[in-house]
Formats: structure tokens, C-alpha cells, sequence
């Protein structure tokens, strides 16, 4: 069951102790606290001096199945141009003409 909480509930703040377990520190999170947050089973850390952030993991490439179908096919490259080689070399080699080495 998720709990709800009013709009006005922008962030919850608590005082949490690092739990030693082997070589590792644990922060317990509570329960409202990933609620609030809307995290998951996986997560992305990031650390700076003072700081840590967490945040929910992103899968890649996330909703690009739908940008893309949102796009007009139409007008997504760009006109096509001709390169020295299909002026040069490429007409040469469709008329089997010898180049030299």
C-alpha cells in the first residue's frame, strides 16, 4: 500500500546513524522516506565532498520507443549530397575505367 502525503510535503528530513557491517557503512532508509522519494529496488549514487545523492536508476534510453514514434519521419535527414567519391571514383568504377595505383 502507498501512503499518500499532501502537497505540502516536499521533503522529509531525518537523522540517520551509518551502521557498520564489514568494510561498509548502511544508512537504513525508512519507509516514507523512499515513498516520498519514489525509489525503487535500484538505485544511482552520486558523491560529492559533504554530499551524497541518491536518485532513481534510469533504465537507458528510456522513453526513446515513444519520442521516436512522436517523430514525422519526414524531415529527419537531411536531403542527400554527393561526395567527391561518388563524382569521381564511384562513376569511374561503374563504367569498369582503370585506376592508377
Amino acid at each position: 500500500m502507498t501512503t499518500t502525503y499532501p502537497p505540502f510535503c516536499e521533503a522529509i528530513v531525518v537523522r540517520a546513524k551509518l551502521v557498520k557491517i564489514g568494510h561498509s557503512r548502511v544508512i537504513r532508509l525508512a519507509k516514507p522516506l523512499l515513498e516520498v522519494a519514489g525509489l525503487a529496488d535500484e538505485v544511482e549514487i552520486e558523491a560529492a565532498p559533504g554530499v551524497l545523492t541518491i536518485r532513481p536508476s534510469l533504465q537507458p534510453r528510456a522513453g526513446w520507443a515513444e519520442a521516436a514514434a512522436a517523430c514525422d519521419a519526414e524531415g529527419l535527414l537531411d536531403e542527400m549530397t554527393t561526395t567527391r567519391f561518388d563524382d569521381e571514383e564511384w562513376a569511374c568504377l561503374s563504367v569498369s575505367c582503370t585506376l592508377p595505383i
